[in-house]
Order: structure tokens, then sequence, then C-alpha cells
């Protein structure tokens, strides 16, 4: 089955470039498109995309709040992949926080932008850019520091976060640490139980704020 995907940007070129992109190959369909966050749901609720590429500014009803508002109302949500055109935009990162999964620059070579597709649809973390790390320690607070105290990580569950927030796969992950990706699957499922988080993102997120993971 391909994955597929809802697009959602108030520009049609854009609509129309990512369509042109993601619908040229074999495993990845687009099923739908929307101009402003407001048509998010019932599309989502209509057409059960794997994934959601969320512009991050639009009219009526921001990225942010569309996220916020999919995770919220919608059994089983898709991955959503937030759009942008700065990779340094603090309405990038308020996305991220809010439970996007991931995000894509506008000017992506067609390479990367399938990449991306595939990677979040498969729940794996992109990689978080120098300036979005640096967000993330500028947002550091007790709460995740708390969190990640609590969360008592055995010295392997830390290591494996440590590589996460780096952006490795789980299969680049057991090749870092001499195991079988079946083996770094079962501590990612534990780090995400222990944080409560949502997916990869969100335990990323957490190990930047807590100041775990340096954004060096």
């Amino acid at each position: 089955m391909p994955v597929t995907v809802l697009l959602v940007d108030d520009e049609p070129l854009v609509r129309a470039g990512l369509r042109a992109v993601l619908d040229a190959q074999p495993d990845i369909e687009v099923v739908g498109e929307a101009a402003d966050g407001a048509s998010v749901i019932p599309l989502v609720r209509q057409l059960r995309p794997d994934v959601v590429a969320m512009d991050v500014r639009m009219p009526l009803l921001d990225g942010i709040e569309a996220t916020r508002a999919v995770l919220r109302s919608v059994d089983s949500p898709p991955k959503i992949l937030v759009v942008t055109t700065f990779e340094n935009d603090e309405y990038v990162y308020q996305a991220l926080r809010a439970g996007a999964d991931g995000f894509l620059l506008k000017r992506a070579r067609p390479s990367e932008i399938v990449h991306a597709v595939r990677l979040v649809a498969e729940g794996e973390t992109l990689l978080f850019p120098s300036a979005v790390r640096a967000l993330a320690a500028e947002y550091g607070n007790q709460q995740a520091r708390a969190v990640l105290k609590r969360a008592a990580l055995t010295d392997r569950e830390e290591a494996v976060l440590r590589l996460m927030a780096r952006g490795l796969t789980n299969v680049e992950i057991a090749g870092e640490l001499i195991v079988g990706p079946e083996t770094v699957k079962s501590h990612v499922s534990a780090i995400l139980g222990k944080l409560g988080a949502r997916d990869r993102t969100q335990a990323v997120i957490t190990a930047y704020e807590s100041g775990f993971v340096s954004p060096a």
C-alpha cells in the first residue's frame, strides 16, 4: 500500500510542486489538498491520510493550531510534516512542540521531500538542524528536566535517546551500538513510554529542552 498524503498550503504553486514530486513516486499517493488549516480535520477524517504536509503560516487557522486540532480531535491521527520557508522560524518549533513529527523546507530538493515523507510515515525522526536545536535549548524548562529525571532511563536508553536526537534511524542507531534493529525498537518504545512522549520527535524535544542533549 502506498503512503497517502494530504497537502495543506495556501499557495497553489507550492501544492502543485509537492504533488508533482510525490505522485511521481510509486509508493506515495497524494489523496487530497487544502488551502487553509480550517479544512484539515474534515479532510483527514474523510481521506485518512498517512501523512499531512502542512504549511505553518496560513489564513483562518495556522499550522500550529491545525496540528493541535488534528491530534486532539482525530482518532489514530496521521503523521504531520510541517512545510516552511525558514528553518529557524519560531512557528516551526511551536508546531513541533504541538505534536508535528518533523518539518520540510519549501526549497528542499525533490529527493529530500520524498525522503521526509517516507521517514515520518515510518515513525522515524527527521534530523533537527542547528537552528531548531538552538530554539529547543532556549525553551529549556523545569518541566522537561523533571520529566527526564522522573523517567529514570537506563544507560542504554540514554545512549539511544542521544542518537535519536542526532536524527539517526533505528537501523543507524543499531549500527552505532552494534545491536539489532529490533533491540533498538524496543529501547525506543521504552523511552517514549517513560517520557510520556507521543513519538520520537516529542522525545527529542524533551531531550533538548531538559538540557540532556546540547544543541552544539
